[in-house]
């Protein structure tokens, strides 16, 4: 029998049964005579170089790729090569977006202006606090919170105090600026405001009431643009956090039961600045990114609507224990996904040519839903993974290992199987003798980049206890 291998069935000790996520899996829905879906490895992460510090954000302007690392503002040449052009100063991350000849930075509350030659900072005490910042219709609008600002037309260093505007619907205060259809959207924290530039003499925008949305982002880069709306983090008042999307002034929740429970782990407070939302488009997914402290969560939406449910995933880059993604501030430039790292000076680019994080192994790891036979038990004779074997990237002799639990808490013992050496592409990954259930039970897969293997099937073979 056919065993499902996309998501997988565990238990805890609140007596509930939980979701178990591919780990540094991708679920590809992709028919292929074996299965309707697969899962092959993610992306592994190629060293690009190094450079000042930690990565805080970064954009592709006029075909190159400018980001803040440390407290410097670089840019990163087509071969890797990283020149420094200025010091920002600060540590927290950047927001960061451009007119036709100008490049914003935003950090720390500043607002900087690079046009290819010179970095200028904005010094108009009328501008205030700058969180965040975008340009639309000609304007850089930024925003401290409170207020919605607006640069003049004919000199973006210089703001009228009487072109102030602001979200008035709710008095929450206004996390970040996205742009959607050449619309400015106030995201705040229990609500969004959708914005159309009318004219006129004092603040240009006025309100549209249709598109207000009545929930919000948890923290200042908990929301993106994605998919031609605003995907967030959040939710309204009274309630606990999870995944949204903004769609005709209505907000779809799109976190499944599961993803609800691992957000509310961490608590709000920790999220504020701890999560992080980013979107990327690649081989017809559209991925949006919920980079959390120790791990990210990933929504794929085409792959949602081709199976008919939310598909989630998680990705890390650590192997026995999780640890942070080392993948942030996602930029498309030079014909690939130019990454930064979080925990180091590294920036890189994503490849599929193998798995690993700069050269460091993760774990990868999934589960089965529940093997039930209707209360009569089963002896497993032969469980067999249908896989794609023998494109390892190196010399490694790589393992898979299989464990099984039938309480959804404690797994038995590992059994260890050889995946095949690089160009062993025949070889299949059979377990015989694996034991018996008296009720249920459900089983887990799990190995490294070393065994870089695609996934298409779990075939079970079992006898019956109780005919």
């Amino acid at each position: 029998m056919q065993v499902p291998i996309l998501n997988g069935i565990y238990a805890n000790e609140a007596a509930d049964f939980r979701t178990s996520y591919p780990r540094n899996l991708v679920p590809v829905p992709k028919a292929q005579g074996i299965s309707s879906g697969y899962l092959r490895p993610a992306d592994g992460i190629e060293l690009y170089g190094e450079g000042p510090g930690i990565d805080r954000g970064g954009i592709a302007w006029n075909g190159v790729c400018y980001r803040v690392m440390g407290s410097k503002f670089v840019k990163i040449e087509y071969d890797g090569s990283l020149e420094v052009i200025q010091d920002l100063g600060g540590s927290d991350l950047v927001s960061m977006d451009y007119s036709f000849d100008r490049l914003a930075i935003c950090t720390e509350g500043l607002l900087y202006y690079w046009d290819g030659v010179a970095l200028v900072r904005v010094t108009d005490p009328d501008l205030g606090a700058v969180y965040d910042v975008l340009w639309v219709d000609g304007y850089f609008m930024t925003t401290d919170g409170t207020s919605l600002v607006v640069t003049e037309l004919t000199d973006p260093t210089q703001v009228n105090p009487l072109k102030y505007g602001s979200a008035e619907v709710d008095p929450d205060p206004i996390q970040c600026l996205i742009k959607i259809r050449d619309e400015p959207y106030a995201v705040g924290r229990y609500t969004i405001e959708a914005f159309s530039n009318v004219g006129g003499s004092f603040f240009p925008f006025q309100r549209i009431p249709g598109s207000f949305v009545s929930r919000g982002a948890v923290g200042r880069y908990a929301a993106c643009f994605f998919m031609d709306t605003v995907a967030f983090v959040g939710g309204g008042r009274n309630e606990p956090l999870a995944v949204w999307m903004a769609i005709n002034g209505q907000a779809s929740k799109v976190s499944t039961r599961e993803i609800d429970q691992i957000l509310a782990t961490y608590g709000e407070a920790a999220l504020q600045k701890g999560c992080v939302v980013e979107a990327r488009i690649q081989d017809s997914h559209q991925f949006l990114y919920v980079h959390l402290p120790d791990q990210t969560l990933v929504y794929d939406a085409a792959g949602s609507v081709a199976v008919e449910e939310p598909v989630w995933f998680t990705l890390d880059s650590g192997t026995l224990q999780k640890q942070a993604y080392r993948a942030r501030g996602m930029v498309r430039c030079y014909d690939k996904w130019i990454v930064g790292d979080p925990s180091s000076a590294n920036y890189g680019f994503l490849t599929n040519e193998h798995s690993y994080h700069y050269d460091s192994p993760v774990c990868w790891e999934f589960g089965t839903t529940i093997l039930y036979n209707e209360g009569r038990g089963a002896i497993i004779h032969e469980l067999e993974l249908v896989t794609l074997t023998g494109r390892v990237d190196s010399d490694a002799d790589p393992v898979v290992w299989t464990s099984y639990t039938t309480d959804g808490e404690v797994w038995s013992q590992e059994k260890p199987k050889r995946a095949g050496k690089r160009g062993q592409r025949n070889v299949r990954l059979s377990w015989l003798q694996q034991g018996a259930m008296r009720h249920w039970r459900a089983q887990k897969f799990r190995g490294t980049s070393d065994a870089f293997l695609s996934f298409a099937r779990l075939e079970a073979r079992a006898e019956p206890l109780n005919v």
